[in-house]
């Protein structure tokens, strides 16, 4: 072979090299990111012509596909679209799907590699493509109660089944209807989009699990609490210092208990009763004397900080490092720069009620293909054990004293022993509260932990509370799940 012929050869062997790694670039490492692209109108037009999956909520259809008299082939569709908004999110035909709808697209879309041989056997037999069906953990009864318990509040509500970490509701005020953003008029939900965008209470964010989050005012004690009782120098009658103002260290600011007085009326005041009724004063120098590193190690135990998915995206809870003491001591009784959604103070519940070991939450049962073939199945995980059986127990009683002669009493059920904790954050000098619930119940064999988060102070600006306004939210949602 003479050398041109050679170099010849070596070109066209190279060339054919670089076009086998380029084309296995695309297929296998960039499949995924070029699928997703919403420049990619091959994709959307294959994502159209295929009956997406259904979406389920226990026997309730939440999202489906129906036949459409358009180039798309079929129109996504949902039923109670504004109920299940937050966990459905949207199936959009220009942008970033949301929700379920996103995290779980390929599934819904039949393109998980999973439903290859589906894929195959329609091409074969010439039938219509079909997307799997997802079954969430939701249950509908709990889910209405949730939404009906809200009203017309700005805010959300989580509730898990602590034994498994099942998500049974979870519900974002106000909502947005998706079916608006799953018209096949591009113009129409553009129009509506923007609409949304601009509305008061932002329906789009899914405040359960994410936003700007809020700080978490006094629930925030539990995890002080929590830390104090594993660190083997507290239990819950050991003695705190009860004075009725407190100047923070290094600063001229003064801080006072909810109610402007002792918080209990006594020099000192236990642990135990200091969680009762919710006492500021006696958390922060708490708080102040475990030290950042305490109670930080306890709140990542908890989950803070940890980007979950339910598959849906969690934003992190946040217990951030203090410029000083005295910030410290505001972020120990769940003020200053602490920041937190209502899934984290449920996680937080339901580790407390499930003995100290805490269940990775989750919002789907299982994926089955249109055969009814089980595609995925999601079984209960250990996340972690966040604090000792004992610690749990302690926890409970406290808790349970919070709701049936403390500072959270609006939360009582006559024959149901419910463990919880109230509290109302400050935003400001002149800024509305935010007012908080978490607990769990029946406390001796508990079936749901439960969170809620009210805005705005629940229409009240500052004079809205905790146990008025979010504590009874709550006991509806827990009275939906003991009545099943």
């Amino acid at each position: 072979m003479n050398k041109e012929l050679r170099r010849v050869s070596l070109l066209v062997l190279a060339m054919f090299l670089a076009l086998c790694t380029s084309s296995t670039v695309i297929q296998v490492v960039q499949q995924e990111q070029l699928q997703a692209d919403a420049r990619n109108k091959r994709t959307l037009y294959a994502s159209f012509s295929v009956e997406r999956g259904q979406i389920l909520a226990g026997d309730t259809v939440i999202a489906q596909s129906t036949p459409s008299d358009d180039a798309y082939r079929y129109q996504r569709v949902y039923p109670e679209g504004e109920l299940y908004a937050s966990v459905t999110g949207y199936f959009a035909l220009n942008g970033e799907n949301t929700g379920l709808e996103g995290q779980l697209n390929d599934y819904l879309s039949g393109r998980a590699n999973e439903q290859f041989l589906d894929r195959l056997n329609s091409i074969l037999t010439g039938q219509n493509p079909r997307g799997a069906t997802v079954q969430t953990t939701i249950d509908p009864v709990v889910q209405q109660a949730a939404r009906d318990a809200l009203g017309d509040l700005q805010g959300a509500v989580v509730a898990i089944e602590p034994g498994t970490g099942r998500i049974l509701a979870m519900v974002s005020t106000p909502s947005f209807d998706p079916n608006l953003l799953a018209s096949h008029d591009q113009d129409a939900v553009l129009s509506s989009y923007d609409a949304l965008l601009a509305a008061d209470g932002q329906p789009l964010i899914n405040r359960a699990i994410s936003g700007g989050l809020n700080p978490p005012g006094s629930t925030f004690k539990l995890v002080v609490a929590s830390a104090a009782l594993s660190s083997g120098r507290y239990t819950p009658e050991s003695e705190l210092p009860n004075p009725r103002t407190f100047t923070l260290p290094g600063t001229e600011t003064t801080i006072t208990n909810s109610e402007g007085g002792s918080c209990g009326g006594e020099e000192t005041v236990t642990i135990a009763n200091a969680l009762r009724y919710s006492c500021n004063i006696p958390f922060a120098e708490l708080g102040g004397e475990l030290g950042y590193d305490a109670v930080h190690d306890q709140a990542r135990a908890f989950g803070f900080e940890d980007a979950f998915a339910v598959p849906t995206p969690v934003t992190p809870s946040v217990f951030p490092l203090p410029e000083s003491e005295a910030q410290l001591m505001l972020q120990s009784f769940g003020q200053g720069n602490n920041r937190v959604t209502p899934f984290q103070m449920a996680m937080v519940s339901a580790a407390i009620a499930n003995g100290g070991e805490l269940l990775r939450p989750n919002l789907v049962e299982r994926v089955s293909a249109s055969d009814l073939s089980v595609l995925q199945q999601f079984a209960p995980e250990v996340y972690g054990h966040p604090i000792s059986p004992s610690v749990a127990a302690s926890m409970a009683q406290m808790m349970v004293a919070n709701v049936a002669s403390g500072a959270a009493s609006g939360a009582r059920i006559d024959g149901v022993e419910v463990a919880g904790k109230t509290g109302t954050a400050q935003n400001g000098t002149e800024a509305p509260h935010t007012l908080w619930f978490t607990g769990f119940a029946p406390a001796s064999d508990p079936r749901v932990a439960v969170a809620v988060v009210v805005e705005n102070g629940g229409g009240q600006g500052q004079s809205g509370f905790g146990n008025t306004i979010a504590a009874p939210v709550a006991k509806k949602v827990i009275e939906a799940v003991l009545n099943r």
